[in-house]
């Protein structure tokens, strides 16, 4: 940000400013654009990030804002077309599973195959969200012994995984998780507040917010991918043409609220 702001010869503030309002017109874009998604396989997961500090030493960071510590981005994906229906950002906690299940459901238009991991809090969010109505299993990793190590952050080996059905009648060839996955590490190479060991995460929630909801209508809408050759929101049908940063810029111009009539000018003395 310093270095744009750099730049472009403007005060930091007016970067910040920007990519606030930038922020607010993708969440309002991804919202009212991505409905009555037609899907046939959804993939579901989240991913590790924080804000201002690590969990364990936001009780020792030194004035740590409303949000900081641990936070989890949720995202669900269409395995053919690769769009990013809804994503969610919060805790690990089963509300944060409800919340983006029941923002699921709402986008879709016809019943889906739908897979998890082996994370629990899936189970009563999946039910909540679509009842009977989904054919629904969870590929359940299985992991070797933890190893312990100075500085180590990575999971142990995984040895294997396994396939549950757990309502409908999904197709358990179908059964996988490898999109999401891959999606995520296409948001950390593309986020550097995702990158691991640096000190470029995020320093408030609400910012890290904003990024994510930059970088999903960027991904959706326009990025071409290089498998399908079109952007996913092309590919789902929600959108017939590419588009570009000057359709973030037009939603930015039309939210900004219209400026406020100025009385007579008077000069200094004047009545």
């Amino acid at each position: 940000m310093r270095s744009i702001s750099r730049v472009a010869d403007v005060s930091i503030n007016t970067v910040s400013k920007l990519l606030v309002e930038a922020g607010e017109a993708c969440l309002a874009l991804h919202d009212e654009t991505v409905r009555n998604v037609k899907a046939s396989r959804i993939q579901c997961d989240e991913i590790w990030s924080f804000c201002h500090a690590k969990q364990k030493n936001v009780a020792t960071a030194k004035a740590a804002p409303e949000g900081a510590g641990d936070v989890w981005t949720w995202t669900a994906i269409d395995a053919d077309t690769k769009l990013i229906v809804s994503y969610y950002v919060g805790d690990r906690s089963g509300e944060s599973a409800m919340v983006l299940m029941d923002d699921l459901r709402a986008r879709l238009a016809n019943r889906v195959q739908l897979t998890t991991d082996g994370h629990k809090a899936y189970l009563d969010a999946v039910e909540g969200a679509f009842g009977a109505d989904v054919d629904y299993a969870q590929l359940v990793k299985l992991y070797g012994p933890t190893i312990t190590a100075p500085g180590r952050y990575s999971p142990a080996e995984c040895i294997g995984a396994k396939k549950v059905r757990v309502m409908g009648s999904p197709d358990i060839g179908a059964v996988s998780t490898s999109y999401v996955e891959r999606q995520n590490l296409t948001m950390r190479m593309s986020m550097r507040r995702f990158t691991r060991l640096t000190n470029a995460f995020s320093k408030k929630f609400d910012n890290h917010v904003h990024a994510l909801s930059l970088y999903f209508v960027f991904y959706n809408f326009c990025r071409i991918h290089k498998t399908l050759r079109m952007s996913p929101a092309m590919a789902a049908g929600v959108t017939d043409r590419l588009w570009s940063l000057e359709d973030v810029l037009a939603r930015i111009d039309a939210d900004a609220p219209v400026p406020a009539k100025r009385g007579p000018y008077k000069k200094r003395g004047e009545g």
